[in-house]
């Protein structure tokens, strides 16, 4: 399976998500903003940073890049498509997701190890996990505050569509603790916290086994890679 990785002026992790999609047994394709060509890529990952330095809205800008035309395309056709952070504000300025993002209701940068609780595991990402599995994986942002109106809210709750809330502590005010949503499809996901941070022993959150062990993020690629091996 080969997952594109795209690179926008400003993104951060976008090496983190190449090395996670590697750990889960896929190939990384690393795929350019300016670029019209996805290269034949099985899915694709809009990883986080600060794109063009996160003028007007964080994910704004991004989400006009040149190459949004074709995840757009795609991601409506049913590929797998995953935004972390950077990437969950893309795709809900592009209309890819509902809801937006706004800055962090305490008004500071946020950066710790956070727990949620998986509520959907039907989506492409996360089939890995078991129904109510609470797991920790690293969180930073500043714009991370999850909004949108009642109507949207109660759909997505109603529909299964919240498929991350934030446990034990709300770290930057969203409504509902909602960590991350998908589209009514389930080929799309976005979250705030890093998933790509917590795959690989001695670099992820500390555990009661051990400090930095936690591998909890590795889920959401394996999950990718698993849903293409049943669906093949």
């Amino acid at each position: 399976m080969r997952i594109g990785v795209i690179t926008f002026p400003g993104s951060l992790d976008d090496r983190d998500a190449q090395r996670a999609v590697r750990l889960a047994g896929a190939e990384p394709v690393a795929l350019w903003h300016g670029s019209h060509d996805l290269e034949g890529v099985d899915a694709l990952i809009l990883p986080g940073g600060f794109s063009y330095g996160d003028y007007l809205r964080a994910g704004a800008i991004a989400s006009l890049s040149p190459i949004m035309t074709e995840v757009i395309d795609a991601a409506n056709a049913g590929m797998p498509v995953l935004g972390i952070c950077n990437g969950f504000q893309m795709l809900t300025e592009a209309h890819l997701l509902e809801g937006g993002l706004i800055r962090n209701d305490h008004g500071s940068f946020v950066c710790r190890d956070q727990v949620l609780r998986v509520e959907n595991t039907f989506t492409d990402w996360t089939v890995e996990f078991a129904a109510g599995q609470e797991i920790t994986i690293p969180l930073k942002n500043g714009e991370g505050g999850f909004i949108a109106s009642d109507e949207v809210l109660d759909r997505l709750e109603g529909e299964g569509r919240v498929v991350f809330r934030y446990v034990g502590v709300n770290p930057n005010g969203s409504l509902r603790d909602i960590a991350g949503i998908s589209n009514a499809r389930g080929n799309v996901v976005g979250l705030m916290p890093h998933p790509e941070h917590a795959v690989e022993p001695g670099f992820g959150p500390d555990t009661a086994v051990a400090m930095r062990s936690g591998l909890d993020g590795l889920g959401l690629f394996a999950s990718v890679v698993r849903r293409a091996l049943v669906e093949a």
